[in-house]
Formats: structure tokens, C-alpha cells, sequence
């Protein structure tokens, strides 16, 4: 029996989408982030030494990684479904934007968050707008241009392909849909990226997808 370690707000989200793609039967087991840290309960870590999510269990195997574990459920219980042929330029896609999304995409974004973070949180008057000056000079110099130059090669990709192994869904989606949920939630300018606003509107349309929410509970993209 899979079970799937599933933390709110979190990236898990997307396995449990898949999970209820591929129709497998598997047990939820739910951890909650502490309200004042956001951090993951200290339960998690019994599961996985990071004690971060996702993370599943499956026979005797445990497996964390969000790429990782998209790879093992659809190599194992896909039968074929989600990934392209091997020997097909699809193929070569579903392995690109697989490692994209974490490797490219989401450090800018989390770096961004993270300043955000610390601005807000910071001590009026004296020390915001030290912060504000700092992370503005690393924001413009570096993490804007590397973001905007990712979201035009998204943008351009979608513009030619439905989904981001081309005609047919793939795991690939399922490793993507977490960073562009995140940016479309945020607010980032949508008229500037039709086709990725067009793309997250179809992820969410698909039945699998609202069944995974509703076993999830609120998803607030952290």
C-alpha cells in the first residue's frame, strides 16, 4: 500500500494530484506546518530525516523528492501512461521540464518569497528600509532577469505545445504545476503570460486534480 505523506501548503500537493490521476488506491496521511514557523511538524522527520514533503512509503521503500517520487509512481504504476516513448522528441521534453522546475524555476522563486518575507516582518523605520534597498539591488540585478527570462521560455513553450511534453499529459506537468500555481496565486502579471495563466486554468479543470484538493484541504501554494 502507497501512503503518501502529505504536508499542507506544500509540494505534495502534486503527488497527491497524481495519485488520483493514475487512480491508485493509497492511504493520506496528513502533517500541518506550526501556525507562528510555518515549518513542518517534528512528525515528518520520523518518516524521513529532513522531515520535509512529500514523502511516501510504498511496501518497504520510502521515497521523498517530489521529481523522484513522480518518476517511481509512473515508472512502477503508470503502464505506460505519462511519459512519451523513449526514443521520441517528446521523451527528451518530459525529461527537460521534469528537472526545470526545481532546478531553474523555483530558486528565483523562493528567493523572492524570501525577501518578501524578511521585508515584511522586519522592525519598522530603520530596518525595513535597509532591507528594502538590499534585496532591490538583488532582485533587479539578478533574481527579476533570471525569473523573466524562465517565464518567457514557459510562456513560448505553451504557446506551441498543451502540455509540457507536448499533445498528452506527462509527469513533467505534475512537477511543473506547483511553481506556476504559485506564481498565477501570487499575482505575477498575466497578461504578460497568457498561455501559462491558459495552462494552470487546465490543470485545474481536470477531475483528478479537484479530488486531490478536496483530500488536501487548503492550498495556499507556501
Amino acid at each position: 500500500m502507497i501512503v503518501l505523506h502529505h504536508l499542507n501548503n506544500s509540494r505534495s500537493q502534486r503527488i497527491l494530484w497524481l495519485l488520483e490521476e493514475l487512480g491508485l488506491d493509497y492511504e493520506l496521511q496528513q502533517h500541518f506546518r506550526d501556525p507562528d514557523s510555518n515549518l513542518a511538524p517534528a512528525s515528518l522527520k520520523a518518516v524521513h530525516p529532513l522531515g520535509r514533503a512529500p514523502v511516501i512509503s510504498d511496501d518497504d521503500h520510502t521515497l521523498a523528492e517530489s521529481g523522484a517520487i513522480i518518476s517511481y509512481l509512473i515508472e512502477r504504476y503508470a503502464e505506460a501512461k505519462l511519459i512519451p516513448a523513449r526514443d521520441s522528441e517528446a521523451y527528451l521534453h518530459y525529461q527537460y521540464w521534469l528537472h526545470f522546475a526545481e532546478g531553474s524555476l523555483m530558486p528565483p522563486i523562493l528567493l523572492r518569497a524570501v525577501f518578501d518575507k524578511m521585508i515584511a516582518k522586519a522592525p519598522p523605520f530603520l530596518v525595513r528600509p535597509i532591507l528594502r534597498k538590499a534585496s532591490g539591488k538583488v532582485m533587479s540585478g539578478y533574481l527579476n532577469p533570471n525569473l523573466d527570462r524562465s517565464l518567457a521560455h514557459i510562456e513560448n513553450h505553451l504557446s506551441h505545445n498543451l502540455w509540457f511534453a507536448g499533445d498528452q499529459l506527462s509527469g513533467a506537468d505534475f512537477q511543473m504545476s506547483f511553481p506556476l500555481e504559485a506564481l498565477v496565486w501570487r499575482g505575477f502579471e498575466q497578461h504578460s503570460y497568457p498561455n501559462i495563466n491558459d495552462y494552470v486554468v487546465r490543470i485545474h479543470a481536470r477531475p483528478a486534480y479537484k479530488r486531490a484538493m478536496e483530500k488536501g484541504g487548503e492550498y495556499l501554494y507556501s
